[in-house]
């Protein structure tokens, strides 16, 4: 080959050389990408999902505060944007007003807790036949089914109530009183029923005292009043926190902690250290943290791709804390999520 053609081919490989480099290098981008919060793609940036959550209890309440710090912390997890709503007290006329309010923004998905199906019943079918996807937490269980709901998070009542009256007659009462601090809300009327049952089962009677969920200086007169009227209770069930507090300082003021063994639904600091101190038996969790994960997560996925469960409760508890690990939850609810 002579030297003219060698340096011809030379040439000819060199220019093929800084082509390919040339395409290799990535394009100019034509614009600036999409700002996303950091250094996460585009792709995974906020949904333009819409979720409203109506509830029957209050965020400011020790039970529902944990309720709605999940449903928070899934709204972050799932990049959507959650709206959580409440009526002022326990009033179903405002709920199912909150709920028509919400079916009226047309959300791209809907949380309800159900305590009252006959007052809320058809608020939440009109949410259905709109088109719009509804998930039930908390109470509703056994009535989420038939009002056209997706699924329900949350505990089956009566078993919980039913476990907590075997628990009861294990620890050897005689005489109960469930004390029951929402007088209508149906899922607090199968806990009692359930509870009921249980000791029935043991030859033990049990009695229901209404208190006043707002006002626990009454509540406390009334559960006192009812162990007065009463010396052969000997066991007291509440049915959450704001029935539990009443009840602990009426035992403690009349000197009957021991005497009298009290256990109650649902956690608060001030439940689980009388539960670790031994002043009450147990509480029954029904980890309400995951009643407000989880239906976010769920309409997302729902949302995003069709996805349902495949079971139309999905379980939360019942689960017990007792004096062996209060304190292991105790330090999770620092967090807020117990």
């Amino acid at each position: 080959m002579s030297g003219k053609k060698r340096l011809i081919i030379i040439a000819v490989l060199a220019l093929v050389v800084v082509v390919l480099a040339a395409c290799a290098q990535p394009a100019a981008p034509t614009q600036a990408p999409a700002e996303t919060g950091g250094a996460a793609p585009a792709a995974e940036g906020q949904r333009d999902y819409r979720f409203v959550v109506v509830s029957h209890g209050q965020a400011s309440d020790p039970f529902w505060s944990v309720v709605k710090r999940g449903v928070d912390q899934a709204a972050i997890d799932m990049r959507v944007k959650v709206e959580y709503q409440a009526p002022g007290t326990f009033d179903m006329v405002e709920m199912a007003q909150l709920i028509d309010a919400a079916v009226a923004s047309n959300p791209d998905g809907l949380v309800v807790s159900i305590p009252d199906p006959d007052a809320l019943g058809a608020s939440i079918k009109a949410a259905v036949a709109a088109g719009i996807p509804v998930f039930s937490m908390n109470s509703g269980s056994d009535v989420a089914e038939s009002l056209g709901v997706i699924a329900h998070v949350g505990q089956t009542e009566y078993k919980a109530g039913y476990g907590g009256g075997q628990r009861m007659a294990a620890a050897g009462i005689h005489k109960a009183l469930c004390v029951n601090q929402e007088v209508g809300n149906a899922a607090l009327d199968l806990r009692c029923q359930g509870f009921a049952d249980a000791l029935a089962e043991h030859g033990i009677d049990s009695s229901v005292v209404a208190v006043q969920l707002a006002n626990p200086t009454e509540s406390q007169q009334r559960i006192l009043a009812a162990l007065t009227s009463d010396p052969d209770v000997d066991g007291v069930l509440t049915l959450g926190p704001t029935g539990a507090t009443p009840a602990l300082k009426a035992l403690t003021d009349e000197g009957l902690l021991g005497k009298i063994k009290l256990a109650t639904f649902d956690l608060s600091p001030e439940v689980l250290e009388a539960v670790r101190d031994g002043n009450m038996l147990f509480a029954i969790d029904q980890q309400q943290y995951m009643q407000g994960y989880l239906p976010i997560v769920f309409l997302t996925l729902y949302n995003d791709n069709l996805n349902t469960p495949g079971s139309k409760v999905i379980l939360t508890g019942p689960g017990f804390v007792t004096q062996e690990n209060a304190a292991k939850v105790i330090d999770l609810s620092k967090a807020g999520t117990r």
